[in-house]
């Protein structure tokens, strides 16, 4: 057993520490052997780390998960699951027994392969995706210093961070950290386990730059250490909580797959279990002698009392709040919930564009509407991805840019799609924010695994995508989107709207600031459109699709369009209802939501006449709603770049096109 000279001395610098972290290493052994599936490598490797950071450093109290000023820990290579519960376990969490850890990776096991947000008490965000982590807590980091500006005394804590070389090699770990550093979040602490070992054997195979001097490039303060180094990490820590004006890395030299004799510092420690004969063998080398599962009762006591730790600072920072002229102010933003005179707001909006008809492009509804939103709603935070004047995303409401220096209500998230997108999932997951941020929406293919995130853990995040069809024009194919709404319709619990003029953006605006557990999606021109909606209190678009003209008696054929092309569709009825047809059309914003309605409901909607679609994209998915693609004018195919109305012409996406095929379809 080679390991147990290095073990040895390891566990003489610190023997509680150490002690304390074998607890973490048998139950990742004996997790991972039992569900035959899992990685008990990075556990073993990083336990020491953790045992410090949660032991020492970490402001939380395991009573208590929700306190909304607890340090947030994100276990950014969400593959090590099995460390973070763990020291949920360990620690206290009410919810995370022994019966769960022993059912790791099982059907109905709140222990799932890779941390879910929402499964468990302590999993502050959903990883696994590499990079993820990372860039979520840069959008926590960024909320925690916002809502300490806001609510000052109430809010003061650390986002803490474990990662390992491939959450780097994303290209999403280099948008987290380069947006970091550049806005100096001081209170974001990285502690890297640099291990050397990939899934397909060593780092070297296909990473080897300087990790460290990459971040100090970035703007960040950087520390080194021996991961295995109880002392030295303590003192890492301390150094990194000491620094408010950077963010930190702490890299740390660990071994993979620490105390197992044949599989410690190989890629065999990390995707597999260690199986009975090599468990034991680690075991025996760590010195450990306890039954599966079984923590001894002085070290169980130990991690009891270090989950407790926390609960003399939460009760008095409970105990300020309640004494805070703010506590009202601030339980609201924490919760979500919206101001008192919100629906009142948004009637007014209402009431003005009625009033005074907006014949805009949607992308600048959108902005008229938040207007009016940003102000009432002191919780939503906007940005762009370097498009603002394009999407239309700013406000007078936001109009504070958030620096290094002092944080705004608007963030400039540069050319960084990915990273813009998780930092939202971010800025909602800490409480205290609705975030929104644009982008074109042919860049959404960036974003989308984020996007897909948002959607898995039903967050209110709002995506303000512009330049939504070939309508944008002379910027050409490579901008114009076409299988993208297919795409994101594809995506459950995403509310992709496609308004089709001021009143309906508006209104999906109001959804989607009403929607805590969906994400939503604004598909939004650059071509003006008129304003079709007659004046009415009720929001149309939460029903997803409804009637917005009806043309003669019965119903000999029914339009169906989103986005700019309702107003084709209502001007080709115009037009076949003076050639003696009867002729519906339907406006619909929202798939999904129409999809939830009753069957009665869309049965009355969609009727028993032939239908048509009409939208400047891909036909795919519409067979849903009509009888084959053939009915479907749209894209066959990439567009072009010229001007948009020639683009419209000569792809066919024209009045005299509908018309043709609905006396086809009508047969009369």
């Amino acid at each position: 057993m080679n390991a147990q000279p290095k073990i040895a001395a390891k566990a003489a610098i610190d023997p509680e520490n150490f002690a304390l972290a074998n607890c973490l290493r048998a139950l990742a052994i004996d997790a991972v052997n039992t569900a035959n599936s899992g990685h008990p490598g990075a556990p073993m490797g990083m336990a020491d780390a953790a045992t410090v950071l949660f032991r020492k450093h970490l402001k939380f109290d395991a009573s208590a998960p929700d306190w909304p000023d607890r340090d947030r820990f994100v276990l950014s290579n969400g593959h090590a699951s099995m460390l973070l519960y763990g020291l949920l376990h360990l620690t206290g969490y009410e919810d995370m027994t022994i019966d769960q850890i022993r059912n790791f990776r099982q059907w109905g096991a709140i222990t799932a392969g890779h941390p879910e947000w929402g499964h468990a008490k302590g999993v502050e965000t959903t990883t696994g995706p590499l990079g993820q982590g990372l860039a979520t807590a840069v959008g926590m980091a960024l909320a925690e210093r916002a809502l300490a500006a806001e609510f000052p005394g109430l809010v003061d804590h650390r986002t803490w961070v474990m990662l390992g070389d491939v959450c780097l090699q994303e290209g999403i770990g280099q948008e987290a950290i380069s947006l970091a550093g550049h806005l100096k979040l001081g209170k974001l602490n990285l502690l890297y386990d640099d291990n050397d070992i990939t899934i397909d054997g060593p780092k070297s195979v296909s990473f080897s730059e300087d990790v460290p001097a990459r971040f100090r490039a970035c703007g960040w303060h950087v520390i080194s250490c021996d991961g295995h180094d109880a002392t030295a990490l303590d003192a890492a820590m301390t150094a990194a909580r000491a620094e408010t004006s950077r963010p930190t890395l702490i890299a740390m030299k660990t071994t993979i797959g620490f105390g197992a004799p044949n599989r410690a510092g190989t890629a065999k420690a990390h995707g597999s279990p260690l199986g009975d004969e090599e468990g034991a063998l680690a075991k025996a080398a760590l010195g450990w002698d306890a039954a599966p599962f079984d923590i001894p009762a002085d070290l169980a006591k130990s991690w009891q009392e270090i989950g407790a730790r926390g609960a003399k600072e939460r009760k008095a920072w409970e105990a300020a709040l309640a004494a805070s002229p703010d506590a009202k102010a601030f339980n609201d933003r924490v919760s979500g919930k919206l101001p008192e005179n919100y629906a009142a707001d948004v009637q007014k909006a209402r009431s003005d564009l009625f009033a005074k008809p907006q014949n805009v492009a949607t992308r600048k509804a959108s902005q008229i509407a938040l207007e009016s939103l940003a102000a009432a709603v002191p919780a939503m935070i906007g940005g762009s991805a370097d498009l603002t004047g394009s999407n239309l995303t700013r406000v007078a409401a936001v109009d504070r840019q958030y620096t290094a220096e002092m944080p705004g209500r608007y963030i400039g998230y540069g050319v960084r799609e990915f990273g813009m997108a998780a930092a939202m999932n971010g800025l909602a997951l800490h409480g205290g924010f609705k975030p929104y941020g644009g982008t074109f929406l042919v860049f959404f293919d960036y974003a989308r695994n984020a996007i897909r995130l948002s959607a898995l853990m039903g967050l209110g995040v709002t995506y303000v995508m512009t330049h939504d069809s070939i309508g944008l024009g002379e910027d050409g194919p490579t901008h114009q989107p076409i299988e993208h709404l297919a795409s994101l319709r594809a995506i459950p619990n995403l509310n992709v709207f496609r308004p089709a003029d001021a009143v309906e953006t508006l209104e999906a605006w109001d959804i989607a600031l009403r929607s805590p557990a969906t994400p939503s999606l604004m598909a939004l021109s650059r071509q003006n459109v008129p304003q079709l909606r007659e004046a009415g209190p009720e929001n149309l678009s939460e029903k997803g699709a409804y009637i917005l003209r009806q043309y003669g008696e019965g119903r000999d054929v029914t339009l169906l369009a989103t986005g700019t092309e309702v107003a084709l569709a209502i001007e080709a009825a115009e037009k076949l209802h003076d050639e003696g047809y009867a002729v519906t059309v339907v406006s619909m914003p929202c798939w999904e939501l129409f999809d939830a309605q009753p069957e009665e409901y869309c049965e009355s909607v969609l009727g028993s006449a032939p239908r048509i679609a009409i939208e400047a994209a891909s036909a795919f998915g519409w067979t849903r709603y009509v009888d084959r693609e053939a009915d479907v004018i749209g894209m066959p195919g990439f567009g072009a770049s010229a001007p948009a109305e020639r683009l419209y012409e000569e792809f066919g996406i024209t009045t005299d096109a509908i018309i043709t095929l609905a006396k086809a379809r009508i047969g009369k």
